[in-house]
C-alpha cells in the first residue's frame, strides 16, 4: 500500500493534483480542502489510500493521515465506497464526522451528497464503536465546514492558478446565490469554476 507520496506539485485539477515523485507524475483524487493547501510548482507531503479494482489502482490524497485513516475506516460500512467516503470529508472535518457518528447525529451525515438517512442510520450502527476519540467542541460544530466555505473555495481557486482577486470575486458571486444553507464545498467550488471560465483568465 501507499500510505504517503512527497514530491512536486506537477499540475492541479478540480478534483485532484499530479504529485511528482522521483521523475514519475502520480495521480492523486483529492478533495477541495486538501487541494487548497498545495500550489503547482511547491514540494507537498499527502498521506494517501490505494484503492484497488480490477481495472484500475486509484490514489487518493490527504492532508493528514488522520483522513486518511477515517477515510478507510469509512469505506467498512455497508454501502460506502472510496468516493463517497472522500465526499464526507469534503464536506465534513473528521472531528466533525466522528462526533455525528458518536452521537447519531443523522441531519449532520445527510448534508453529505449521496448519504441519505438509511445510509446515516447505516453508519452510525456500524461504526460508532470503532469511530475513535470524539473532540470536544461546541455546540453545533457540524456547521463549522459550511460556514468556512468562501476560504476553502478562494483557497481551491488560487491553488489551480487563477488570482486572488479573480477568486475573491468568484466567491462574492457565488456566495449570492446561496439562499439558506450552503451547498458542499465540491458544489461551489465547480460553481466557482464555471464562473472563471465564462470570464477568461
Amino acid at each position: 500500500m501507499i500510505a504517503s507520496v512527497r514530491g512536486v506539485v506537477a499540475g492541479m485539477t478540480p478534483d485532484g493534483a499530479v504529485i511528482e515523485v522521483g521523475g514519475v507524475g502520480l495521480a492523486v483524487h483529492c478533495a477541495p480542502g486538501t487541494l487548497a493547501g498545495l500550489r503547482v510548482g511547491a514540494p507537498a507531503r499527502l498521506a494517501t489510500s490505494l484503492v484497488v479494482r480490477e481495472d484500475s489502482l486509484t490514489l487518493y490524497g490527504f492532508a493528514d493521515d488522520d483522513e486518511r485513516q477515517l477515510f478507510e475506516l469509512l469505506q467498512t460500512a455497508s454501502g460506502v465506497g472510496p468516493r463517497l467516503a472522500q465526499a464526507v470529508l469534503a464536506v465534513h472535518t473528521p472531528d466533525i464526522v466522528r462526533k455525528a457518528v458518536a452521537n447519531a447525529d443523522l441531519a449532520t451525515l445527510t448534508r453529505v451528497p449521496g448519504i441519505g438517512k438509511k445510509g446515516a442510520e447505516r453508519l452510525v450502527l456500524e461504526l460508532r464503536d470503532r469511530i475513535g476519540p470524539v473532540a470536544v467542541g461546541p455546540d453545533g460544530a457540524a456547521g463549522v465546514t459550511t460556514g468556512a466555505w468562501p476560504e476553502q473555495v478562494r483557497q481551491a481557486l488560487v491553488g489551480l492558478g487563477w488570482t486572488g482577486a479573480q477568486a475573491e470575486q468568484a466567491v462574492a458571486a457565488v456566495a449570492e446565490t446561496v439562499d439558506g444553507e450552503a451547498p458542499p464545498v465540491p458544489v461551489l467550488l465547480k460553481q466557482a469554476i464555471r464562473l472563471l471560465g465564462k470570464t477568461g483568465r
